[in-house]
């Protein structure tokens, strides 16, 4: 480990990456993660051919990432969306299936359609920055007053 770097590898997710799934910062509150990929915990990409079944597994992936660096994805403040096509509909696809990931919360987002991506059959990846530990909402003062209201 790198002074004020924590590398997150959550065991649960395949050994097959030459990388760590994400990164924690010194102070210990942003979290930036790898690509979470379509691939089970041996390695193997599944929903070959499959555009939402593999945006589910890189979902459900991301998940693991982020809650074994102390995350959710609540707190994601940024994801990039990666999709292997020409057809809009595939990068539709996808961002249907991440958006219901997402739920209510709606950070910004950047979707891609890419030529290849890095696995054997891969069509989707997704990447995203998270805060974890986030500050809450400032509340009224206890003053009474309305500054920062």
């Amino acid at each position: 480990m790198t002074s004020g770097i924590e590398l997150v590898r959550p065991p649960a997710l395949s050994r097959a990456a030459p990388y760590a799934y994400a990164a924690v910062s010194d102070p210990g509150r942003m979290v930036f993660t790898a690509g979470a990929c379509p691939l089970d915990a041996d390695g193997a990409t599944v929903a070959v051919g499959d555009v939402a079944g593999q945006a589910r597994q890189v979902m459900a992936n991301l998940v693991t990432a982020l809650e074994a660096a102390g995350a959710t994805l609540t707190d994601v403040l940024k994801t990039t969306v990666y999709v292997a096509t020409t057809d809009r509909e595939d990068l539709r696809r996808a961002w249907d299936v991440v958006r219901t990931a997402l739920g209510d919360h709606a950070p910004p987002s950047t979707l891609v359609g890419v030529t290849v991506l890095g696995y054997a059959d891969q069509l989707v990846e997704v990447e995203a920055v998270a805060v974890r530990d986030s500050w809450p909402e400032p509340g009224p003062p206890d003053d009474g007053s309305t500054v920062g209201r």
